[in-house]
């Protein structure tokens, strides 16, 4: 449903209420994002039709990414009225006007009026530190709630919030355990299943480690656990909380236990008083991993190397507050500079919707010496370091801190130099997320020509990057394996599938043969940076020869415009050449790759591009916004324009209601019949930013 219509009606908190109309900048996305900082802590608030209200705070369930609903809960009284601003809590007070919603890269904006009296700024902030190794290894993330007066007068507030015991488990008739504390001037209840089942998922959400849900302790400040209804009430009659603690642990939904704040902010005039919340996971151990033994083994998650236990991870989070702050904001201010300068505002609404959803794909493991990096494939399988999603995640990781690449691929080499994967070709994934137990049989989904290309095509980026040809060297053995394979496939490519897999195998790509191509060129300067002058030369000349017999055999000349065909021979077909974006990624340009390629491309484009997009090729009319973006940095500014015009576009009206997927229908902006969400393959749109300067 639009946001641009006079009035949104709902089925709201005690019956039928009709919302004031609220702005919404630089977009309405299908989902808000909320606290989303790890594959675990990925909470989202609909919006699109099917099961969102239009993006309203109050009157909707926090979800996590998997529509598990999380609870959460805000209410405010004001002269002894309680409003509600968050949450659909069964029979709780009338909700306040959401006027205004906005977001940057890192935070989410409410603006809310209160029955004329009181004006708040509600604002969840998830910090993306990627040059903050200690700071980004805390799976948190701040609510913060700011209140003054509207009216010139001064009122008598307080400030309430909850969350239920479905943040600790997914599976809601699992039994859990609560208390509440205080350390280094810091409230918090604990939260966690009672039975820990350690690398284990219930529906998507890990059935293993402690949550924190936190605000400041002092004066004005009370607490409760609870019956939801027991202890939402009393805030709503007393505007305080009874100091006490729910003795009797249970599972989720019996009588769903709520673990609530209230703080007093006493008398409130026009300047803003601001009340912080926290809510995170700390998990000991994050990752299973096949590595350096014959055995699997746990992999701390990376927060330990900084803490000493949890409350101190807990508490140094929270007191952090300005400084993550500060640090957010200078993200957020070189995302949207960066962006604007390289198309306009339109880039920066694709831009800063998608720095949350990449890096909350993410879990920062190991040691400060030897930090890894696993990556979640959400939705779509949730395999853990999927190479073809790496590769499109790439360049906002390359954006932000091209050292993290590394960290991403090093599981995959650390894998497969043990031994531990007997073919040839470069492996698809490590399994089933948090499970990276590898293929030591070789069964995985095969993409061969697809993952060879990606991984010597993101070592290469991430050693020009960063100057790291030690990098190189450690691993040229298995870069040169992977070219072999490129050698024999990829100027005439099996029939396979390619990252693309939800559209069939295919013979002959004509896509996926310059993704092998580019490969093998990668490959010639690898050799060349590290001193290998006979495979600099060998695989060079490869790849030249290739590109030059590509384009008698991928290209359609005939057409009007020409354009590259989906498969060799199929004139009647066509597809985005997504992965030209390599040959401008590594700096290879024109000098290799000839400009006609480009300009060819880019004028046909255009010519195909449906409501919302350009399709990915001609068996559907399905676009995938990461491909989309990668022909965007290949294209002249106009066409550069007009996918970009199109993704922003989308994202302000489509009807999906889930973190932003990447996969769409170009003509009705619906999912496909296959539903794709909260993907990291998002990090794609900072293509543009990616590039060399």
């Amino acid at each position: 449903m639009r946001l641009s219509i006079a009035a949104i009606a709902q089925v709201a908190l005690t019956g039928a209420l009709v919302h004031a109309a609220s702005t919404f900048s630089p977009a309405r996305p299908p989902a808000i994002p909320l606290a989303v900082r790890s594959p675990y802590v990925n909470t989202w608030l609909a919006v699109g039709k099917d099961g969102g209200n239009g993006g309203y705070l109050a009157g909707e369930w926090a979800q996590s990414w998997s529509q598990h609903t999380n609870g959460w809960v805000g209410l405010i009284r004001v002269d002894g009225t309680p409003y509600t601003w968050m949450g659909a809590a069964a029979n709780g007070p009338a909700a306040v006007d959401q006027t205004e919603f906005s977001y940057t890269s890192t935070r989410s904006n409410f603006i809310m009026n209160v029955g004329g009296k009181v004006g708040m700024n509600i604002t969840f902030m998830s910090p993306v530190t990627p040059n903050d190794l200690k700071r980004q290894s805390l799976t948190f993330s701040y609510l913060d709630v700011a209140v003054h007066s509207l009216d010139g007068s001064t009122h008598n507030v307080e400030i309430y919030t909850d969350v239920s015991g479905e943040w600790a488990s997914g599976d809601d008739s699992a039994i859990i355990q609560w208390d509440y504390n205080t350390a280094n001037g810091v409230a918090y209840h604990t939260i966690a299943r009672q039975q820990q089942n350690e690398m284990a998922e219930d529906r998507e959400q890990a059935a293993w480690g402690t949550w924190y849900y936190s605000t400041a302790d002092g004066e004005g400040l009370t607490y409760q656990s609870g019956i939801d209804t027991d202890v939402r009430a009393a805030f709503a009659k007393n505007g305080v909380l009874a100091n006490s603690k729910d003795t009797n642990f249970r599972a989720v939904n019996n009588q769903w236990p709520v673990f609530g704040f209230t703080k007093k902010l006493g008398a409130v005039g026009g300047s803003s008083v601001s009340t912080v919340f926290s809510i995170g996971l700390t998990q000991d151990n994050a990752v299973n991993f096949l590595g350096q033994g014959s055995d699997l083994t746990k992999v701390p998650a990376l927060w330990k190397s900084y803490f000493s236990n949890s409350l101190d991870a807990m508490t140094f989070f929270y007191n952090d507050y300005a400084t993550s702050a500060s640090l957010a904001t200078d993200l957020d201010n070189r995302v949207a500079s960066d962006s604007t300068a390289a198309a306009g505002q339109d880039y920066l609404t694709i831009t800063s919707l998608s720095v949350r959803q990449t890096f909350g794909a993410l879990q920062f493991c190991g040691t400060d010496s030897a930090p890894l990096v696993f990556l979640k494939e959400i939705s779509s399988n949730s395999d853990i370091q999927t190479v073809d999603v790496m590769f499109p995640s790439m360049p906002l990781i390359i954006y932000t801190n091209p050292k993290l690449l590394a960290y991403l691929m090093d599981p995959l080499y650390i894998n497969q130099e043990n031994g531990h994967y007997p073919n040839k070709n470069a492996i698809h994934d490590l399994g089933t997320f948090p499970n990276a137990k590898g293929y030591p049989a070789g069964n995985d989904e095969l993409m061969p020509l697809e993952e060879c290309g990606n991984m010597i095509i993101m070592t290469l980026a991430y050693a020009q990057r960063t100057g790291d040809t030690a990098y190189l060297n450690t691993h040229y053995k298995l870069l040169k394996q992977w070219a072999a394979y490129l050698v024999d496939d990829s100027l005439v490519p099996a029939n396979q599938i390619s990252t693309d897999d939800f559209a069939g195998s295919l013979a002959n790509q004509t896509n996926l043969a310059i993704k092998g191509i580019i490969g093998l060129r990668a490959m010639s300067e690898i050799a060349n940076m590290t001193g290998n002058s006979d495979d600099e030369k060998s695989f060079g000349d490869t790849a030249s020869s290739y590109l030059t017999q590509w384009q008698s055999l991928g290209i359609n000349q005939g057409a009007n415009p020409p354009h590259t065909t989906l498969s060799y021979g199929d004139n009647d077909s066509h597809g985005l050449l997504y992965n030209l974006y390599a040959n401008s990624l590594l700096g290879f340009g024109t000098s290799f790759v000839p400009q006609s390629v480009y300009d060819m491309q880019s004028a046909f484009y255009p010519t195909v591009a449906l409501e919302y997009g350009v399709p990915l090729d001609t068996r559907h009319s399905w676009v995938k916004s990461d491909w989309m973006l990668f022909a965007a940095a290949t294209s002249s500014s106009d066409t550069r324009d007009m996918f970009i015009k199109k993704l922003a576009n989308w994202i302000n009206v489509t009807p999906t209601n889930r973190p932003l997927t990447d996969l769409y229908d170009g003509n009705s902006g619906d999912f496909p019949g296959i539903t794709f969400n909260a993907r990291p393959v998002v990090g794609g749109h900072f293509a543009l930013l990616a590039l060399p300067k």
